[in-house]
């Protein structure tokens, strides 16, 4: 197993250290999208906070401060089937993303996709990570092949409440929210009618209201309660 750390993580940004978070866990539909970032101490952005406080605007100025890459041309790569994708970012930062599918959502339950999103995202860091502070209570799971990869942490720090606290892990938040919102928008215009590039997939009323009538489609998550209902009366 990856070794885990007992440690306390402070305010301070650390050299070496990647902040995790994953965004997704609780749409009806699309993937889940994780994020890994290793902010450069000294060129830190102003703004940087819980992807969930802020705007769509506030999100995509963090975007442009933090990375010279295109939400499109991150995005493609992981549309293209690469399960992971790093690159090295403005003013020295690296940073990764890692997605995992509504099919292993399915397969594993949303924890675990979400975990190997994440492990995937770590996995994706185009330089050595020292260790990685987790938003949440959990780390990033131990797969072999992560373990084989040069950048696998040495150290593993669950934060709870992160995202707000920490301003890697609230930088990969951000990466994350941005990702999968774009992707959520690409999906609505192969799917109109269920408002994703508003919801997100998320449970809106206006979501809800569209699977009873329109049907569950191959980018749904079957086994979340909802979909599943519908599914259901369908098959009766």
């Amino acid at each position: 197993m990856l070794p885990t750390a007992l440690l306390t993580p402070g305010p301070a940004l650390t050299a070496g250290w990647a902040g995790v978070d994953e965004v997704g866990r609780g749409p009806l539909a699309g993937p889940v999208v994780a994020a890994a970032v290793c902010l450069n101490p000294a060129a830190v952005p102003t703004g940087l906070a819980d992807s969930k406080k802020l705007s769509a605007k506030q999100r995509q100025r963090a975007w442009a401060a933090l990375s010279a890459a295109t939400v499109d041309q991150v995005l493609a790569r992981l549309q293209a089937g690469q399960p992971g994708y790093g690159w090295q970012a403005t003013a020295g930062h690296i940073l990764a993303v890692g997605a995992a599918s509504v099919a292993e959502i399915d397969q594993w339950n949303i924890l675990q996709a979400s975990q190997l999103a994440m492990a995937r995202a770590v996995a994706a860091l185009p330089a050595a990570c020292v260790g990685v502070w987790v938003d949440g209570p959990y780390v990033v799971p131990p797969l072999a092949w992560l373990r084989a990869q040069a950048t696998a942490p040495t150290h593993q720090v669950p934060c709870i409440g992160g995202d707000a606290t920490h301003p890697a892990i609230s930088a990969a938040s951000i990466i994350a929210k941005v990702v999968r919102d774009a992707w959520m928008t690409v999906l609505d215009a192969q799917y109109p009618g269920y408002g994703w590039a508003r919801n997100a997939g998320y449970g809106a009323p206006s979501h809800l209201l569209a699977l009873q009538q329109l049907g569950a489609t191959p980018h749904h998550r079957r086994s979340f309660a909802p979909v599943a209902a519908v599914l259901g009366k369908v098959a009766a």
